[in-house]
């Protein structure tokens, strides 16, 4: 499937494709009581279709708006692309959302159904609807999983199953509808509405049309020379958010490869060892987590075995280094045989024990990244491509590939979009991929743009071969007293790959030096605390711990060696308690909320600088 195809089609109409030329081919796979149950591509049309005519059975309209709070699944699917036969649009509400967030989503977007994974789920529509001024627009629940829920009798309560027998009872009435809306469906129309994670404020609903999202996708798909037979995928990453719902969702749909859903994102590790996936795409924290459970686990090892790694990581680091600089591909005979031998030594069983064995294209996106902690990946022989994106150009702009593969860049421009930089640095963007702007929000959506471009937020650099340099975001950006401009995320990332430090949040704006916020990170400081035989109950106590301090301070010191002075982190608080979505700290896709963390933190800010933060 071309991209010009790719361009004139929605993804209703791309599924519909792909169940009629491959049919038999497996679509989706999803792990239950230990066993892998598959869907064929026929199977994942129809039962969208079916779901699309219950859903039409029960009122949902072209225009309309349906929400899913649910962990990923193939129900998860099945209602996003019923609703997009329906002429609707779907959006996704993080499972980790409390109830009063999940409230502002689907009253803000006057969802008419939400379709809920399990009980938990149910419980938090069933509390947004009681209180606060309910959801007023709310028809319909219809909840996967009835586990617990044998009294429930609340009006408009359905099970997912019911939905679907709704559907076939009436194909006769409405198929010909939904095959109608099917077949009439435009690319401009708005297919998914991605709520923004609110870091600086409540959430906006960015739409997001059918063209947004296949054109970024096929992009990425057509750059990396993707396609059944070369990518698969692990979904674990919620579904709700604009990256998994590209790599996942869009990507299979132009591709026509295979999508194998994680059992729980505790089990991602271990659904990677036995799916293998040929794609794989990683926020940041994963990367490093992944990095960080060979490095521990290296060290529970024999010293020979210590000593064979760590010797095969220091031959394999050049090799690596001449790769990149290379575009990605092995620079000569002597590295390409330098790079055998070190695979069958030691990357290899590397490799495996996390499940990227068979990976071609690794992804990561989503914030910034220590360049070092991708290095060590390209080490170990899997080639892992930087992108940027953002909601609102519909997860891609920019990607890595081969010939642009410089690390700490996030790659070129892909076609069908265009950039210009404003006079202070700032990316803004025109083309296919752009959002069509904010749900019920036209004062922001005037906001986002000038004259057509949209601001991204980030000040970035253009380099010579076309590559991005992200420094940071606008807002982010701290000037000292002194009136130097600081970019915290290059610190802040340096300070993160240390094992031992979880989160970093770094401070100055206005002020004569620079310190830190920093979280540990409980699981890899615990085991060294035990080393040292040193004795904790909870996250508070063991940062609390003198000889934390001390760890910590060795990090600083080391981080601070590799920026010049004035970027020296001169003091630093560890915080006495782990940073929390519920308690507002973080968003739901794990970023820090900088002004809520000023706000909750000026004890410490003001241990910091001697007066009130």
């Amino acid at each position: 499937m071309t991209t010009e195809n790719l361009s004139a089609m929605t993804m209703p109409q791309v599924l519909k494709h792909r169940a009629e030329a491959q049919g038999s081919a497996l679509a989706l796979r999803v792990k239950e009581r230990g066993l892998w149950l598959r869907t064929d591509w026929k199977g994942y049309f129809d039962k969208a279709r079916r779901l699309a005519i219950g859903l039409y059975a029960l009122g949902f309209r072209p225009g309309d708006r349906l929400a899913v709070a649910s962990d990923d699944s193939p129900e998860w699917l099945y209602a996003d692309l019923a609703a997009q036969m329906a002429g609707g649009a779907c959006l996704g509400i993080y499972p980790t959302n409390p109830w009063p967030e999940l409230q502002y989503i689907v009253r803000h977007s006057r969802a008419r159904i939400v379709v809920c994974g399990d009980q938990e789920q149910t419980d938090k529509v069933l509390e947004a609807r009681r209180n606060d001024g309910g959801l007023p627009d709310l028809g319909t629940i219809i909840c996967v999983d009835l586990k617990g829920m044998r009294h429930y009798a609340q009006e408009g309560l359905m099970s997912f199953a019911e939905v679907m027998e709704l559907g076939e009872a009436k194909e006769a009435e409405f198929g010909s509808v939904i095959d109608a809306a099917i077949a009439g469906g435009k690319p401009d129309d708005v297919a998914i509405i991605v709520y923004t994670s609110g870091t600086t404020g409540m959430p906006k609903g960015a739409m997001l049309t059918h063209r947004n999202m296949l054109h970024s996708a096929g992009q990425v798909v057509s750059i990396h020379g993707l396609d059944s037979d070369s990518y698969s995928v692990l979904c674990y990453l919620p579904l709700c958010h604009v990256a998994e719902r590209s790599f996942s969702t869009v990507m299979q749909l132009v591709t026509g490869c295979t999508v194998s859903f994680a059992e729980s994102v505790d089990t991602v590790v271990v659904n990677l060892r036995e799916i293998a996936p040929k794609g794989f795409l990683g926020v940041p924290r994963i990367w490093e987590k992944m990095q960080q459970s060979i490095l521990y686990r290296v060290k529970d090892t024999t010293p020979f075995q210590r000593w064979v790694f760590e010797k095969c990581v220091g031959l394999g680091r050049p090799v690596a280094e001449r790769r990149l600089a290379n575009g990605g591909r092995l620079a000569g005979l002597s590295d390409r045989l330098m790079f055998a031998l070190l695979w069958l030594v030691c990357f290899r069983s590397l490799q495996h024990f996390l499940g990227i064995n068979r990976v071609r294209a690794g992804f990561c996106g989503g914030a910034t990244v220590s360049p070092e902690v991708l290095l060590f990946f390209w080490i170990l022989g899997v080639p892992v491509y930087q992108i940027y994106g953002m909601t609102e150009s519909a997860g891609v702009s920019h990607t890595q590939r081969p010939g642009a593969t410089t690390l700490g860049r996030s790659g070129r421009l892909i076609d069908g979009t265009e950039q210009k930089l404003a006079p202070d640095g700032e990316l803004m963007l025109r083309g296919r991929s752009v959002f069509k702007g904010y749900l019920f929000d036209e004062p922001a959506t005037e906001r986002a743009f000038s004259d057509g471009w949209l601001h991204t937020g980030d000040i970035v650099e253009v380099e010579d071969g076309g590559e991005v340099h992200v420094l940071d975001r606008k807002k982010d950006i701290l000037i000292t007293s002194g009136g130097k401009n600081i970019t915290p995320s290059l610190i802040e990332n340096a300070l993160k790959d240390s094992p031992y430090i979880r989160e970093a949040i770094l401070l100055g704006d206005g002020r004569n030096f620079l310190a830190a916020l920093i979280q540990i990170d409980l699981e890899t400081t615990g085991k060294w605390a035990q080393q040292q035989d040193i004795q904790y109950t909870t996250y508070r106590s063991l940062a609390q711990h003198e000889k934390v301090r001390d760890l910590v301070g060795g990090e600083v010191r080391r981080v601070n060696d590799r920026f010049a002075r004035v970027e020296n982190v001169r003091k630093f608080v560890i915080l006495a308690k782990e940073l929390d979505h519920d308690d507002g700290e973080l968003t739901a896709t794990m970023k820090v909320r900088r002004r809520i963390i000023e706000e909750k933190f000026r004890e410490e800010i003001a241990m910091i600088y001697g007066s009130a933060a």
